[in-house]
């Protein structure tokens, strides 16, 4: 440290050992109040990473929470078709007003700021993640204890935006039994690791089929690699959600709050204890 220091690092160009490193947190709407955000990621796409942020929010809401869903999937989202939501979001004179679910879940999208489900974004990277900070400070997200963040499959910019933008209070690693798709999730969890992000654990999705006359478990996709991926960053393996057709259903009528399908406790037990 010089003699002369300020203390005040943004005026100057010493590198020093004290020097304090930049933050890029965006502070929430003046009106919001947010008690914990969890990221759910993923290594890649089509490994149900929105259903796993579906149903947390759905379990966390049975268990008598307040939950909210960000969905950071800009280009790709699913968030709403999931819930069965038509309705677009509207606004005040101070922010934007998420919509909430039958069930009280409160939802951010793309897709409810659009004239028509199916109208492309065609957006480049800066721009979409322009659009994932303006969800967290312009919207009033209004007494959530828990905000699940569904982000897009990958490294790219709206997880970089994401890791810091918000103050996560940790992630949910999403990923299904192939060996390649074990090999993409290590990359999102060093970048995690990396951006020093906690890692809650991982969640494998279509683990296996369970057969329905003598309840043998089928791994359709072959034998699991997820525990040596766990092992190698020493992490847990929260939950193995099995190729269930209700819950596919469920999200196609866009009824996944009426699902009775059961899944996600251990997870759910995880988030509770940060």
């Amino acid at each position: 440290m010089s003699e002369n220091c300020s203390h005040n690092c943004s005026t100057c160009g010493e590198d020093c050992g004290d020097r304090k490193s930049e933050s890029f947190l965006k502070s929430p709407h003046p009106e919001s109040s947010i008690k914990k955000v969890i990221g759910v990621v993923s290594g890649k796409g089509g490994v149900g990473k929105s259903i796993v942020t579906s149903m947390l929010a759905v379990n966390f809401r049975r268990n008598g929470a307040r939950t909210a869903i960000l969905d950071a999937d800009i280009t790709g989202p699913s968030i709403p078709k999931a819930f069965g939501l038509k309705v677009k979001a509207e606004g005040t004179e101070t922010g934007l007003l998420p919509v909430t679910t039958s069930t009280g879940i409160d939802v951010m999208s793309v897709n409810l700021l659009l004239d028509r489900d199916d109208q492309p974004v065609i957006w480049r990277g800066p721009v979409i993640a322009g659009a994932v900070q303006q969800f967290w400070t312009d919207v009033i997200w209004s007494d959530v204890d828990y905000m699940f963040v569904d982000m897009p499959p990958g490294t790219g910019d709206v997880p970089l935006t994401v890791f810091q933008s918000l103050p996560v209070d940790g992630i949910i690693v999403v990923t299904s039994p192939q060996e390649l798709v074990s090999m993409v999730v290590s990359k999102a969890v060093n970048m995690a690791e990396k951006m020093n992000i906690p890692i809650i654990g991982i969640v494998e999705n279509m683990s296996y089929v369970e057969c329905p006359d003598c309840g043998r478990k089928i791994e359709i996709f072959g034998e699991s690699h997820i525990d040596d991926v766990a092992a190698a960053h020493n992490l847990k393996v929260l939950d193995r959600i099995p190729v269930n057709p209700k819950l596919a259903a469920a999200c196609d009528r866009g009824m996944i709050e009426l699902a009775e399908v059961e899944v996600l406790n251990n997870t759910v037990k995880a988030i509770e204890s940060i």
